[in-house]
């Protein structure tokens, strides 16, 4: 029996694990994969802070190569310092571990509240209308820019992903 290299994959905010759907697709056969939801994503509870993320993403992941996009790297960084044992290797794309400035930290988090808050306010629908309008999304249209998948996530499950994850925490 061969055995399969395991991959996780977790996504960044407001995608979901259906998000790896085209790089999953062009994989070679040998690997398991598991995308998951990250917390506060598509119907997964909010996690009470991005320690407590990574201890939900360990749990479903187990030991495998973890790959991560921006706010899914950060969670996939952390998996890897609370967890060294089962993080075979590790793929971060597009993140940062946090932001070392104490100012620019407090100044980040007042920012992702703001967002939070118009996310609550606003429904996911507008949010996404403004948040795809981004210049980082330029490139994206239609089905790349999977807007019905990220249609899933509520506004509390990203408002409260913001305020346990983001970058500022």
């Amino acid at each position: 029996m061969v055995e399969r290299t395991r991959l996780v994959l977790v996504h960044g905010f407001t995608q979901t694990g259906r998000s790896w759907d085209t790089v999953t697709s062009r994989l070679p056969e040998g690997f398991e994969v598991v995308a998951v939801d990250a917390p506060g994503h598509a119907g997964v509870p909010v996690a009470a802070d991005l320690w407590d993320a990574a201890e939900v993403l360990a749990s479903v992941g187990g030991r495998a190569t973890y790959i991560g996009y921006s706010m899914g790297a950060r969670l996939a960084l952390h998996v890897a310092l609370a967890h060294p044992g089962i993080v075979e290797r590790l793929v971060l794309l597009g993140s940062t571990p946090g932001i070392r400035d104490r100012n620019e930290r407090v100044e980040r988090r007042r920012s992702d509240e703001s967002l939070a808050t118009s996310i609550v306010t606003d429904g996911v629908d507008a949010f996404l209308d403004r948040w795809l309008a981004n210049p980082m999304f330029a490139g994206l249209g239609g089905s790349t820019a999977q807007r019905e998948d990220r249609l899933r996530n509520t506004a509390e499950g990203l408002a409260g992903s913001l305020r346990t994850c983001g970058t500022g925490t």
